[in-house]
């Protein structure tokens, strides 16, 4: 007998009175499989939990009325000079830059009133209050706005531009306050919320996911911060980062943005940082950073190579300030620094990160690579409030073939103008060493952590040299590790 069938339901009907299947129920389908098959048993299915969005209704309301509004005027001085800010290129520039712009005398300053919002938050309820430095940079009167609506001029009792961090004292007592977690408990891909002012719409809450931990940002090494992709915009600077259970992991600083508004990256200060600072701050009135006196760079797989290095990690040693502490302790160029009291240093952000969480006079002991061997080094820390230490850094990109350099010795006067022992002048580039970025004028001081004596050296040791070589230079006074694969 054929039966034409116009629906599903009508063929689960006819399976089912040829006894295929069992009787028609909603939904009740098998696979084509099972026709001309007794009724298969139904396959146990484990049951996936049900994830939810979580729901901050709650914890905005417990910890909101923690979080201030703070507003900042100062006096700023700028130029009477009409040239001031112009393209030189401008048809108005010359006018402006020889009549002074007819508002007053040229080269006359005059001081400009500016205003300013951020965020921050109580962490005591006699009115101690945390926020960022920047926010209260150059700032003559700092007022305070609970969401009460009460207002309170508050006294700077110190910043840290280092760390950005400011602490700011209200004349209150029995405020709410927050409590303050800790950032090593904080996972990626944790829900975490801020609060702030942005744009100086009062206690805005916003809600994302901790993205990345221990982001070095190029002008704020001493600061391993946590990356979010929480809506940050100005005026939430100096708000809490908070997590699930209420508790502070960390203070919104600043976004990675090309058009100033937020694109989805934004940065916190971690709040075991904070506290440190605060601590010294309220105790003293300033805070101290460890130093240890060298310039660092990347180390890239093409560096590994060149030292040996099993992988490429670690802060490569591109100076040591003369006379400092890593000098006394007998660190050189050419170093590879991977770790700091057991701790390992991946990215050569991480060691200014680490160096600087330390007090000056503390004694560290440094596991380095040198020269394909193992050593530890111990170290006591300068201040950083002595001397600014600084970072190299390393855009050069690795090329093929041979070497590429054009050298000769440094002539006497060469070498005091630039201030060193020995080195070879590079004339000339090409193949690899160009597309490295070395250029000519560069002093070439040492390959693979051999000085750089004579250019016949140079050429034994890249001979020997298996995939790259890494050239010591020196240019404009600073110098740096250039990686050179040879092929």
């Amino acid at each position: 007998m054929k039966v034409r069938l116009n629906s599903p339901r009508a063929l689960a009907a006819a399976l089912a009175a040829a006894g295929v299947i069992g009787a028609v129920g909603a939904g009740a389908y098998t696979s084509a499989s099972a026709v001309g098959t007794p009724a298969a048993a139904p396959v146990a299915v484990a049951a996936t939990p049900l994830v939810t969005m979580p729901d901050f209704s709650a914890l905005t309301s417990r910890v909101g009325p923690a979080v201030v509004n703070i507003s900042v005027t100062g006096i700023t001085k700028t130029s009477m000079d009409g040239a001031a800010g112009l393209d030189p290129d401008d048809p108005m520039f010359e006018f402006f830059r020889r009549f002074g712009g007819g508002f007053g005398p040229r080269g006359q300053q005059r001081e400009m009133p500016v205003r300013g919002q951020g965020s921050g938050f109580i962490v005591s309820p006699d009115g101690v209050i945390l926020t960022n430095a920047h926010v209260v940079k150059d700032a003559n009167e700092v007022t305070v706005k609970l969401t009460d609506r009460r207002e309170f001029r508050a006294k700077v009792l110190g910043s840290d531009a280092k760390t950005d961090i400011a602490v700011l004292k209200i004349d209150a007592k029995n405020l709410p306050t927050l409590a303050l977690g800790s950032n090593k408990d904080l996972k990626v891909g944790e829900w975490v919320l801020a609060i702030g002012s942005p744009f100086g719409f009062e206690n805005t809450v916003t809600a994302g996911v901790v993205s990345a931990k221990g982001r070095s940002l190029p002008d704020d090494t001493y600061v391993p911060f946590i990356q979010t992709d929480v809506a940050i915009n100005p005026g939430n600077s100096g708000g809490p980062l908070l997590n699930t259970r209420g508790e502070v992991v960390g203070i919104n600083s600043q976004i990675y943005s090309r058009s100033g508004g937020f694109q989805g990256v934004s940065f916190s200060i971690p709040i075991d940082i904070a506290v440190q600072v605060k601590d010294q701050i309220v105790a003293t009135g300033k805070a101290t950073h460890g130093r240890l006196g060298v310039a660092v760079q990347e180390v890239n797989q093409t560096l590994a190579d060149s030292f040996k290095l099993d992988k490429p990690e670690g802060a490569l040693v591109s100076n040591v300030e003369k006379g400092g502490p890593a000098d006394e302790a007998g660190l050189r160029s050419g170093d590879v620094i991977r770790g700091v009291d057991g701790q390992s240093i991946v990215a050569s952000g991480d060691l200014p990160a680490l160096i600087g969480q330390k007090k000056p006079g503390t004694r560290i002991t440094l596991d380095v690579w040198r020269q394909g061997e193992r050593h530890e080094i111990s170290a006591r820390l300068g201040d950083a409030g002595d001397k600014t230490r600084t970072v190299a850094k390393n855009e050069a990109g690795p090329g093929n073939g041979k070497l590429g350099l054009a050298l000769r010795p440094l002539q006497p006067q060469e070498r005091r103008e630039a201030h060193v022992d020995a080195g070879l002048l590079i004339e000339g580039t090409g193949g690899p060493a160009a597309m490295a970025g070395v250029q000519p004028g560069d002093v070439l001081l040492a390959i693979n952590g051999t000085p750089a004596k004579s250019v016949e050296q140079v050429r034994e040791v890249a001979a020997k040299a298996d995939k790259s070589v890494a050239l010591l230079i020196q240019r404009d006074g600073d110098r740096i590790f250039v990686p050179v694969r040879l092929g």
